[in-house]
């Protein structure tokens, strides 16, 4: 029966190769192609069609092709493609498509083991008339195409806003036409009636062409250069880096040198100062061990070498024990020095001390400076001191300390304060009477003597009383 599946047919024609047929769709034009082979039947085509084109087979005719009056495909050639114009009849072509509801989507997986998968998707069906954005019409076949739209964004906005558009405005015919410009310009070629000066022209030749793998190549060359130059500057900054810390280094290891060769060196003269100018204790013992290990190393010297005789050994002691002797006698006067400048340290500090203001600290932490009466009296009794301990001034200079200090001891009465006053007119006498500085000498010695016992005085310095552990009362005669 025709029209119908015979499977005696399919097994003996199954081994047949394929045809390709081009349907193409009228009125619309657009082209559809199936692959059939020679014992497929036109009712099975058409079936076949109507699958694919979702429209009934009866719909579909080829008319004006040999297929319409034709049962099978057999008198066609697999070797070669034939195209077919397919047409559908209006009233059946003309009924709307409706959309199912839900569709099945059969999902196949890569992994071959695992089996496919039925999805079942719906659709939500649009009820809005697409909006007409414009098209255009085919000249040969007059097949109008229109524009795409989306319905992703701005098709419910678009429904709001008024008509802008029409279709007479996007479809209409436009025409080109010329116009004069203000300026005319021409160009003349090259003949043999006609001069031509060339003297001013210049030759233009096309350059290579630079394409995408040029660009790329270039790209590539310039980033190596990049790289050159930003290798190179972090290579310098490193080096710049350790060369600067290097430096840094050497100069703190030579500050370090230099600071312990300084070190090394005030050691060395403080060590000299102490022996050439000693001060305390300490400096003056070690002067004596040293004196000792040196006349014992001598002793030892002179007792063990040979080729002396008892007499030149004799004599050899006896100059070693007048060295020791004037040795000592040098370190008895450097203590005597050093007691000396000791005693006058101790004044400078006793009487800088008593001049010295009162602190007081305040409510904010700082310090506040005050001066009393006493810490002033204690001012002035030290400048005259100090005027009277200063050498080399001049007679009128010398009477008017000598002055001061007379009518400031003549305050008081008392035993010291004459002897005082007795001193100081004495030595104004010998001033007038032009005696040497170096014959008043112990004179003036005796006058700072007694000065400076009117100064630890607490009843002529009120300041001395804080400098006393054991208290002295004046006798008054």
């Amino acid at each position: 029966m025709e029209g119908k599946y015979d499977e005696t047919k399919y097994e003996e024609k199954k081994s047949e190769e394929w045809i390709s047929i081009k349907f193409v769709i009228q009125p619309e034009g657009f082209p559809h192609v199936v692959d059939a082979t020679g014992w497929t039947t036109v009712e099975q085509l058409k079936e076949q069609l109507g699958q694919d084109l979702q429209l009934s087979p009866n719909s579909i005719s080829f008319t004006g092709h040999e297929l319409e009056s034709a049962n099978d495909l057999s008198h066609l050639s697999t070797e070669n493609e034939y195209e077919v114009f397919l047409f559908i009849e209006k009233e059946l072509a003309a009924a709307p498509y409706k959309l199912p509801s839900q569709i099945e989507v059969v999902v196949h997986y890569d992994d071959e083991d695992k089996p496919s998968q039925t999805l079942v998707v719906g659709i939500e069906v649009d009820a809005r008339d697409k909006p007409y954005l414009g098209g255009y019409r085919h000249i040969q076949n007059g097949v109008v195409y229109h524009h795409a739209s989306t319905q992703l964004y701005g098709d419910k906005q678009q429904e709001a806003r008024p008509e802008q558009f029409e279709r007479e405005a996007q479809t209409t015919i436009e025409i080109s036409r010329s116009s004069q410009s203000y300026r005319e310009n021409g160009t003349q070629m090259v003949r043999a009636d006609i001069y031509i000066d060339s003297a001013k022209d210049t030759a233009l030749s096309p350059r290579k062409y630079f394409d995408s793998e040029s660009l790329h190549i270039l790209k590539v060359e310039k980033s190596i250069v990049i790289q050159r130059y930003w290798r190179g500057s972090c290579a310098r900054y490193v080096a710049s880096t350790k060369r600067k810390d290097r430096l840094e280094r050497q100069h703190k290891q030579l500050q370090l040198r230099e600071k312990r060769i300084a070190e090394e060196k005030e050691a060395q003269e403080r060590e000299i100062e102490r022996r050439m100018n000693p001060r305390k204790a300490e400096d003056f013992e070690i002067l004596y061990n040293e004196l000792d290990n040196w006349r014992q190393h001598e002793t030892t010297r002179i007792k063990l070498t040979p080729g002396y005789s008892e007499s030149e050994r004799r004599l050899e002691l006896e100059e070693l024990l007048e060295k020791e002797t004037k040795l000592l006698q040098t370190i008895d006067k450097l203590k005597m020095q050093a007691k000396s400048k000791n005693r006058e340290e101790k004044i400078n500090k006793m009487l800088a001390m008593m001049a010295c203001p009162k602190k007081w600290q305040m409510e904010d932490g700082d310090l506040t400076y005050v001066h009393t009466p006493f810490t002033t009296r204690a001012k002035e009794l030290q400048e005259l001191y100090y005027g009277l301990n200063t050498n080399g001034l001049s007679v009128d200079e010398r009477l008017d300390i000598l002055l001061h200090v007379k009518w400031t001891a003549k305050e008081f009465d008392c035993p010291l304060t004459r002897d005082l006053v007795d001193l100081i007119d004495r030595e104004a006498d010998l001033l007038n009477r032009r005696r040497s500085e170096r014959a008043m000498q112990g004179l003036k010695k005796r006058i700072c003597t007694l000065f400076l016992q009117f100064i630890e005085t607490p009843e002529f310095n009120p300041e001395a009383a804080n400098f006393q552990t054991i208290s002295v009362e004046m006798v008054q005669k």
